[in-house]
């Protein structure tokens, strides 16, 4: 399963904006006292019934919608293998993006973690089968770097303007960025031909601009392609894989805690 990135939150964001908003919430299901933490079972459900959702935003990978009546905020992580779904009353998926390995249309909501129950009967669910998501009220989003989509020039080069860490991690810093994760930060370093850990303090004005234009390139399309898993590098990152862009072997580093993969002979250190 490909862990959500910003490509993939936006797409639940999308599914909740075209079948969850102005629609009257009747039954809330906060049962889960793991994925609502740190709130008790039932209070959040106190805070929503009666109200709609109203708007839904994403900053990065946290997502939260607005309430009727000036009510709280409703934060919605995905966590590693959420999925937004909006079911009919009879149960039938009738939107849930489609980057989920999961069954389109079948009713089996085993692993829904959280549900809000409409006027009509339809239902918005967190299905969760690790069960890392995570749902609370007001959630805290001021710690987070600008947005990835939209960040501007400026932004960006802020972000890595100073300082040891490796570029990568530094990509990987949602306070200095919001939105990449492991798979489009090897997406945006291959694009721009960069090694993953060269020290962002060692970067020049074009390194940096080249990662720009590769980062806006990578969201657009992921976007545009459903996810994460649609770009171009991404079928290339194992063992024995070859640079789609030059044939040479892909070289495997662990940057950041985390396994990244980068061609040999362009991204070579």
């Amino acid at each position: 399963m490909i862990m959500p990135e910003l490509p993939e939150v936006e797409s639940a964001r999308a599914v909740i904006e075209r079948g969850g908003l102005r629609r009257k919430i009747v039954e809330v299901d906060d049962s889960d006292s793991y994925v609502c933490r740190p709130h008790l079972p039932g209070q959040i459900r106190e805070a929503l019934l009666g109200r709609t959702l109203v708007a839904a935003h994403r900053r990065g990978k946290s997502m939260w919608c607005d309430t009727s009546d000036d009510g709280p905020e409703l934060g919605v992580h995905l966590g590693m293998s959420g999925k937004i779904v909006i079911a009919d009353p009879d149960g039938t998926e009738i939107d849930g993006g489609d980057y989920w390995e999961g069954r389109r249309g079948s009713g089996d909501y085993r692993w829904s973690r959280f549900a809000l129950t409409f006027a009509d009967g339809g239902r918005l669910l967190l299905v969760d089968p690790r069960r890392l998501g995570r749902v609370r009220l007001d959630p805290p989003v001021e710690s987070l770097g600008p947005d990835a989509a939209t960040m501007t020039p400026a932004q960006f080069r802020a972000a890595l303007a100073r300082g040891t860490a490796p570029v990568k991690a530094r990509l990987l810093d949602q306070e200095a960025v919001a939105g990449i994760g492991n798979l489009l930060a090897d997406q945006i370093l291959w694009s721009a031909r960069i090694n993953p850990g060269r020290p962002v303090g060692e970067l020049t004005p074009d390194d940096v601009n080249r990662l720009l234009r590769a980062t806006r390139r990578a969201v657009r399309s992921a976007i545009a392609g459903g996810g994460v898993h649609t770009l171009e590098l991404i079928p290339f990152r194992f063992a024995g894989g070859h640079c789609p862009r030059d044939g040479a072997p892909m070289e495997k580093s662990t940057v950041g805690g985390r396994t990244s993969w980068w061609c040999s002979r362009e991204q070579a250190y």
